[in-house]
């Protein structure tokens, strides 16, 4: 199976490297070369069992790839997110680890997954957790920008819901995020896709009332490019987060009671599903969080 994980998560690259030739604009940036550069050495290294690469690998590739896929874009659409807006860029960064943080807390409770090899010391620890968290977001955001570059979504049908509908889908939502919580761990430990789908039909509702970009936003003006590259977002990082994590020695392994025995890499076959919502749920938890603290940080301007 992992001869299989190898050569979907090589086609997913290039046909991404093979769409970005045929569609490429102007030069390939510097930074992206340092990208590339990046993840070469890095890989060399890590099969060379060189610390402390093999242990740092998951951050230091995913560090790369942004630099990488960030380059793409700006070579397809003369724009990115780091040579245009850096500072939403980071903004995004350290928004991506409080909110992989709330994962961590159901998964404390459910256990879904562990870590091995991460460093002993506080220092070490955190360096690692947290540099790797900080790339988790940037990283859909970035694919989902290469692929709206790449694919060139046109305009369709307006879809709208009623207020019915999307009440229903909070009340939906809210009972995905809480059932996991109130049910014996024993239970729970089979539920976490509830979680992988409850934020975005929590949010996603609320955030369309309040006026702030949402995916019902976007299908109520006939804007499905955004759903679309986000959930292929979702499933190519996913396929790039097992490859890199399965020979890296800080890594994580997946622990819950079922299909355990039919795995890629070291996700059971059907968890690369989950990767697709997950997208959509880092889309509509980022939009939250952001809306939040700017308009704190504007009432505070005022006060």
């Amino acid at each position: 199976m992992t001869n299989l994980g190898i050569a979907i998560t090589l086609l997913d690259a290039f046909l991404l490297t093979f769409g970005f030739a045929l569609r490429r604009r102007t030069r390939f940036p510097a930074f992206g070369w340092i990208g590339v550069g990046l993840l070469a050495a890095a890989e060399c290294l890590l099969f060379a069992r060189v610390w402390p690469v093999t242990v740092y690998f998951t951050p230091i590739a995913w560090t790369a790839y942004l630099l990488i896929v960030d380059a793409m874009v700006r070579a397809l659409t003369g724009k990115s997110r780091l040579t245009n807006r850096p500072h939403k860029f980071f903004e995004v960064a350290l928004l991506s680890i409080a909110l992989w943080v709330i994962f961590e807390a159901y998964n404390f409770r459910l256990a879904n997954w562990t870590y091995v090899g991460v460093p002993t010391g506080p220092a070490g620890a955190l360096l690692g957790y947290g540099w790797s968290f900080a790339t988790i977001t940037p990283a859909i955001f970035e694919t989902a920008d290469l692929l709206e570059a790449l694919c060139g979504f046109t305009p369709s049908r307006p879809i709208t819901f009623s207020s019915g509908a999307k009440n229903a889908m909070v009340l939906f939502g809210g009972a995905c995020l809480t059932i996991p919580l109130l049910l014996p761990r024993q239970v729970a430990s089979y539920l976490f896709v509830l979680v992988w789908v409850g934020f975005v039909f929590l949010l996603d509702p609320i955030n369309y009332r309040l006026g702030w970009p949402s995916l019902l936003g976007d299908l109520r003006v006939g804007y499905r490019g955004r759903f679309y590259s986000l959930l292929l977002s979702g499933w190519i990082c996913g396929w790039f987060w097992e490859f890199w994590n399965y020979w890296a020695a800080a890594k994580w392994h997946y622990i819950f009671p079922i299909f355990q025995k039919h795995k890629i890499f070291e996700m059971p076959v059907p968890g690369y599903v989950g990767f697709l919502p997950f997208a959509l749920e880092c889309f509509v938890m980022y939009i939250t969080a952001s809306s939040i603290i700017s308009q704190s940080v504007r009432q505070l301007g005022r006060s």
